[in-house]
């Protein structure tokens, strides 16, 4: 099993990253060491896991976008008056929040929240893939370090 793995090391992590990047709840960053342990390209590794994992969290902003009515006026029951509210606090402080989409347990709703408020997509792309990079770089850089 772990050489299939292995063998379609790069496939199984973007598909890992990208799962991580929506609600279901699962990590990429342990198939990352471990396959950079099996000697894997590290530019590779990093390029297949932050790939992944934007478009995972570009499918969390769709949802946003698209279901961002139904989820705050009918699941949240959120009026109108506090949603504009919202919006323009978002606005103000929130598309910045981005960056952080890579921090488990709050990242997912940040990307929610980016397509619920319309942050512009090359706004948004930007902003989480410098985040969901340099996290996967610093991990890759701490993993190779101790591999000496």
């Amino acid at each position: 099993m772990a050489e299939f793995v292995v063998a379609n090391g790069y496939l199984f992590l973007f598909l890992l990253s990208f799962l991580a990047a929506t609600v279901v709840p699962v990590g990429s960053e342990w198939l990352l060491v471990a396959l950079l342990y099996s000697s894997l390209d590290p530019a590779g590794l990093l390029a297949s896991a932050t790939i992944g994992n934007v478009l995972g969290a570009c499918t969390t902003y769709a949802v946003g976008v698209y279901g961002g009515p139904f989820l705050v006026e009918k699941v949240l029951r959120i009026n109108s008056q506090t949603r504009e509210k919202a919006a323009i606090q978002y606005r103000k402080y929130g598309t910045w929040s981005l960056l952080l989409s890579w921090v488990p347990i709050i990242g997912d709703p940040l990307c929610l929240a980016g397509g619920i408020f319309k942050t512009p997509l090359a706004w948004f792309v930007s902003l989480v893939l410098a985040g969901k990079l340099g996290r996967y770089a610093f991990i890759e850089y701490i993993t190779l370090q101790a591999m000496g």
